[in-house]
């Protein structure tokens, strides 16, 4: 029996101030290595006590789990999540990112607001990349030299690609009757962020999926990717996975300088979205989750060209909206307000070994921290009940 022990979820007026734990951790840095690495904070508390019990077993036989805790104060509901060094950030169709610090999970700041709804954020090192309604791409740099921690330091596209291709009309193309833009704008919502080998990838409503170059955040390419929104998108082994609601997984391939080209189709149900795309550590295996509340899977060939349809799985009685894995085991949340977790086995079959109940609304985002905790994993869950919600996951339980 486990336990983390850690204060209850605080208010936006009783955060703890950037010159308590943040700021102590990087005094005896210089100026330039506490600009340039990404925030820390301290480690979970694991105590081997009997007071919170947990997994417990529900009447279908299946693992159920308690939250260890439930974050309050998005105006919003939860869009997405993402692990910033041992901070986690929780963004909202409010507007607003808020960030939580480990390991009491107090609110340590907030940022963001008046920019957008926030639909996807992803971290790299000392930056954070904020995608938006608006159709732009917003780059904070993390900074605890200062007391602003999160500054925002540019938007894609930056101003000085605008100026290099704004007076030639082979730069424009027509996103709609009588309406033109730059190619390396999107002309609708940023639904998804990917950063793989250098470079930022972005998947838009508008159908498109944009590459931009880390280094100096200009934009390389656009591609017409698919027939309909591009809903998630996801890197592994040289190949980036474009899932999309016209039910296909695109495999795109970047070979030395040359353009992305498309690898190859994972073709879902018919009539069917696809709504998040998740793939193995070892390229392997592909996840997609649709909206029928079928997770499907692919097994890929040593080369990266082919993909094989190896399981369908009914996974939820309504839409499968995100889904994060952790090695052996998938994590999918669903519009039926449930996290289902599951086990890879063998040829790629998945087998249910819990559900998590608790929200109050569609499970929009999960995130799995890399780190163990105990024998298991924490698991961060953010939900359209405006909520985030923390839950450990234990890797030794037994199969039913």
């Amino acid at each position: 029996m486990v336990l983390i022990t850690m204060a209850p979820p605080m208010h936006e007026s009783s955060a703890p101030l950037l010159s308590s734990a943040a700021t102590s951790s990087s005094s005896s840095s210089t100026s330039s290595e506490a600009d340039d690495s990404p925030p820390v904070s301290y480690h979970f508390a694991l105590q081997d006590v009997g007071r919170y019990e947990f997994p417990c077993k529900t009447l279908c036989g299946f693992q159920s789990y308690k939250a260890l805790a439930v974050l309050s104060g998005h105006i919003g509901s939860v869009s997405c999540l993402a692990l910033c060094g041992e901070f986690i950030l929780s963004a909202s169709q409010g507007r607003d990112i808020i960030v939580w610090q480990q390991p009491d999970l107090r609110q340590f700041t907030k940022f963001g607001q008046g920019e957008g709804s926030v639909k996807a954020l992803v971290a790299v090192g000392n930056k954070v990349f904020t995608a938006h309604q608006d159709s732009k791409i917003r780059v904070w740099k993390v900074s605890r030299s200062s007391e602003n921690v999160f500054k925002l330091k540019d938007t894609l596209p930056t101003t000085k690609d605008y100026l290099g291709k704004f007076m030639k009309q082979s730069n424009y193309v027509q996103t709609r009757r009588h309406h033109k833009r730059l190619w390396i704008e999107h002309a609708d919502s940023i639904s998804c962020l990917t950063v793989y080998n250098g470079l930022i990838y972005s998947g838009s409503w508008d159908k498109t999926l944009k590459v931009w170059r880390l280094s100096d955040l200009k934009c390389l390419e656009s591609i017409k990717a698919h027939d309909d929104a591009i809903n998630s998108l996801v890197a592994c082994k040289g190949i980036v996975y474009s899932a999309s609601a016209d039910g296909k997984i695109k495999a795109w391939g970047k070979h030395g300088k040359t353009s992305h080209s498309l690898q190859g189709i994972l073709e879902g149900h018919k009539d069917v979205s696809l709504n998040s795309v998740v793939v193995s550590d070892d390229g392997k295996w592909v996840y997609g989750g649709g909206s029928d509340g079928f997770v499907m899977g692919w097994e890929g060939n040593g080369d990266f060209d082919s993909w094989k349809l190896v399981s369908e799985t009914k996974a939820h009685s309504t839409a499968v909206l995100c889904m994060c894995l952790m090695g052996e085991f998938l994590c999918s949340g669903s519009a039926d307000k449930s996290i289902g977790i599951w086990k890879r086995e063998a040829y790629g079959k998945l087998c249910k070994i819990g559900v998590i109940n608790g929200h109050q609304g569609p499970v929009k985002c999960l995130q799995a921290t890399p780190c163990n905790v105990g024998s298991g994993f924490l698991l961060y869950s953010g939900g359209l009940d405006k909520s985030v919600r923390v839950w450990w996951v234990p890797k030794s339980f037994a199969t039913n």
